[in-house]
This record gives structure tokens, C-alpha cells and sequence, in this order.
């Protein structure tokens, strides 16, 4: 490969803060609010024109599908996301549970509301290139943007980038599978034109299960619900109309009274690896051609779709899993299905995993706790990493993943970090003690 040599520049300094957030998908929204709740200047930055990732970017608007009458969940941050987007009529109920289904465009507004109600300091449109260290601490991060190549600094930094980003630009070790083995990522759409009443019909007369399409449970899930969708490409795939190999089928959401499905999840791509911006690419690009395959194909096989349009597409693909650190702890699968207690616990989550194939859904009110080192990195200090990159085994990380879990560890770690300002002390050694009961105070169940 052919190298090019940059001359050595000076960065000029931005901003200096107390506790930055690199990063504001679910965990990286809940981390700054939660930071400045406690009183520490807080900046969030996010690479996009908007807050909110995964939810606004990706349109993923099912926080908490999982939730059903005996749910037992953590409370806080995530949960405020639905209570003020529904007041903001920015929710709709979600079809699959007991949750709401937030509405990607409106809430980029709520987040915007949120963010500017805690005194946080947002930067948009400015993306964090590289970690700022001194020896084995981070001191802040680099940023390019219209602006050009800036430093911020900060007393403790949070990444929430959804790969870990920071953490490996600071060097911190962490794990990843093969491209070939991860999940898939999913271009999400829209449409309107529906006929709402006609297609709830059809999916009464022919209702889905869970057991359509998970290859494991355990047995309790199997005859629950699902707006799961896969025979309209299938009998298009028969025709010939859309490539045999289009991994096409997944699920529906977001039926509006003016004939809008304003989430449809089953456009998939395998192999990517959402570290490389070559594959980012192409992923983008097929993922919007089988959108419009799956498109056709509902309008031609699927009852109440046959004057459906485009609406949307997601601003960006919906990533499952990239690098994952190797915290102070790594979560196991037994953890997660054995209601796992941890003394340094910032909060729990219901006995859910939605991954591999494998599903369980938390109907008992079974949970496991979820502990603080697993968003602390080996050998890096000053740095917290939130959200889907938390230190995990494989399966747990089907659970930790969750947009729901994201918002547990942001708000975690947000609390945390701080501690540790507050304190003066590295996020390694702050008082456990203080951050649970600032977290409970923020509406956070630890126990």
C-alpha cells in the first residue's frame, strides 16, 4: 500500500469540557444527559447533522420490543426517551410489545429538546478522528469538520461511537468476529400509500409467530406475536422478480392513520464490516436496491400495499455489531441467562437475546444486572465506553446491544464519569457507592 507522510501541525483547541461524549446513538444521548444532570460541563458530539443514531439515523424505532405485561425493566433514561416522545407525538405503540416504537424524524427534534433542557453543548456535523493520550490516559479527542482538523479536551471522554472507536485509537484491546460471522447490517424504509385496515386484516387472518423465524427459544416464545414478513419475497424470489440470494425478510412497524408504514426492517446485508468504509459503501448501495425489491414485491403480494410508495429510506445502516473491548469484566451468556448480580451494578435488563438465531423474550420478569466494568477498558484510563461496543461474550452481546441496554450503560457511564471529575480520581477508582445512588435518583433501578 502506498503511504503519504503529513507534516506535523499544530491543532488548535476547540473546546475544553469536563466530560465529553463522542457519539449520540441511544448510550451516547443517555451518557451526556445523564453527566449533566449531575452538574459537570458536558459536550456531545455526533458526526451527523442530528442526535439520536441508531433511532433517527438507522430508524430503528423499536426501543423496547421486548416489553411485555411482566417485563421487569431498568428505568431511566430509555424509558423517558418514550415517555417524551409520545408526549411530543413523536411515538406510536408498537406492535410487537408492550413499548413504544419512536418516530425517527420527530425524534430528532425530542433529542434535540433533551439536549438543550440539560445545558449539554452540542456539536454536530463534526467527526472524532483520533484519541488524544498522554502516556496510557486520554486527554480528549481530535475532530475534523467544516471547521477543519480541532482538538477538544476533556477530563474524561465517553466513547459511544457504536465500534469503539476511540478505545482503539487509544490503543485499548478489544475483540471482534470475522465479517463473515456477524450479524447483518439493515437498510430500514417507509411507505406511505397504505391501506392500513386491509393490510391489518390480512396479517389477523394470517399472523405470524416468533417461532417463524428464531431457530432457538426457550419454548415459552414460540406462539407469541410476531410482525415478522418474509412470504411476499419469497413468492417473488419463486417469479424470478428479486435475485434467489437477497437476504430479504424481517418486520413490519409504525402503521399510521394516514397510511404509513413508517418501519419496515427487511432489507439485509451479511458480510460487512462497519469498520471499513469500502464495505460500508457497497452495503449502502445494495441495501437501498433490496429495499426497493422488497417494495415491489409487498406491493404485488402483500394486501393493502398495492399503492404503496417510498417514503424514506434510513440516513444511514443499521449496524449490529462491530468491535467489542475487553473491559475490566466481559459478560457471559450465563450471566445474562442466570439473572446475574453484581455488586458494582449501574442497572439491569430484562433476560432478553435476540441474535444468532437464538430469542428469548423476557416474559417471567426474569433480569440480570448489569456491572460497571464492563464499560471500563483494560490499560486506557480517563475513557468509558458505552453502548453495543461494551465488553461482552458473543451472545450476551446480543443483549447488551440493545438500544434499551445501550441507554443502561450510557447512563452508567454518564453518572460515572462524573464521579470521577467531581472526585478528581480516574474512572477506574470511583466510589461504586456514589454513582449507584446517583443513578437511583435519576429513576434507575440498580437492584
Amino acid at each position: 500500500m502506498k503511504e503519504v507522510t503529513e507534516p506535523s501541525r499544530a491543532v488548535p483547541v476547540m473546546a475544553e469540557t469536563e466530560v465529553l461524549v463522542v457519539g449520540s446513538g441511544p448510550a451516547g444521548l443517555s451518557a451526556a444527559l445523564a453527566a449533566a444532570r449531575e452538574g459537570v460541563d458536558t459536550m456531545l458530539v455526533e458526526r451527523h447533522g442530528c442526535f439520536g443514531g441508531n433511532i433517527t439515523q438507522a430508524m430503528v424505532g423499536t426501543i423496547a420490543w421486548y416489553r411485555s405485561e411482566r417485563t421487569v425493566d431498568a428505568g431511566g433514561i430509555g424509558v423517558e426517551f418514550e415517555r417524551r416522545a409520545l408526549e411530543m407525538g413523536a411515538a406510536l405503540d408498537d406492535p410487537d410489545g408492550q413499548g413504544q416504537l419512536l418516530d425517527a424524524d420527530m425524534f430528532k427534534v425530542v433529542a434535540d429538546r433533551l439536549v438543550q433542557e440539560a445545558g449539554i453543548v452540542p456539536v454536530l456535523h463534526c467527526f472524532s478522528v483520533d484519541a488524544i493520550m498522554d502516556e496510557d490516559a486520554v486527554q480528549g479527542v481530535i475532530t475534523e469538520s467544516k471547521s477543519g482538523r480541532q482538538a477538544i479536551l476533556a477530563r474524561c471522554v465517553i466513547d459511544a461511537t457504536g465500534d469503539a472507536d476511540l478505545a482503539f485509537q487509544a490503543g485499548a484491546p478489544y475483540s471482534m468476529l470475522p465479517k463473515e460471522k456477524r450479524m447483518p447490517a439493515s437498510t430500514t424504509f417507509g411507505c406511505s400509500g397504505v391501506d392500513v385496515e386491509e393490510f391489518l386484516a390480512y396479517v389477523h387472518a394470517n399472523p405470524s409467530r416468533l417461532s417463524d423465524w428464531a431457530r432457538k427459544t426457550s419454548g415459552k416464545e414460540d406462539d407469541l406475536f410476531s410482525t415478522w414478513i418474509a412470504e411476499p419475497f419469497k413468492r417473488a424470489k419463486d417469479a424470478g422478480e428479486i435475485p434467489a440470494d437477497a437476504t430479504l425478510g424481517g418486520y413490519w412497524g409504525g402503521l399510521t392513520d394516514a397510511g404509513e408504514a413508517t418501519n419496515i426492517n427487511v432489507a439485509h446485508s451479511l458480510g460487512v464490516d462497519t469498520t471499513d468504509v469500502w464495505d460500508l459503501t457497497k452495503a449502502e448501495m445494495e441495501g437501498r436496491q433490496k429495499a426497493l425489491w422488497a417494495l415491489e414485491a409487498l406491493k404485488k403480494y402483500t394486501p393493502g400495499f398495492q399503492k404503496a410508495r417510498l417514503r424514506s429510506f434510513n440516513s444511514s445502516l443499521g449496524a449490529r455489531e462491530s468491535r467489542r473491548i475487553v473491559g475490566e469484566y466481559v459478560l457471559t451468556e450465563h450471566d445474562v441467562k442466570n439473572e446475574a448480580r453484581f455488586a458494582d451494578s449501574i442497572g439491569i435488563f430484562p433476560e432478553f437475546l435476540d441474535a444468532y438465531g437464538e430469542v428469548i423474550m423476557p416474559t417471567t420478569g426474569r433480569y440480570f444486572q448489569v456491572p460497571y466494568r464492563i464499560v471500563l477498558p483494560q490499560r486506557v484510563e480517563n475513557l468509558l465506553v458505552a453502548g453495543r461496543s461494551v465488553s461482552a461474550e458473543k451472545v450476551a452481546s446480543s443483549a447488551t446491544r440493545q438500544m434499551m441496554c445501550c441507554t443502561v450503560t450510557g447512563q452508567g457511564a454518564g453518572v460515572a464519569a462524573s464521579v470521577s471529575v467531581r472526585a478528581d480520581v480516574p474512572c477506574r477508582r470511583v466510589s461504586l457507592p456514589e454513582v449507584q445512588k446517583a443513578l437511583a435518583r435519576q429513576g434507575v433501578r440498580i437492584e
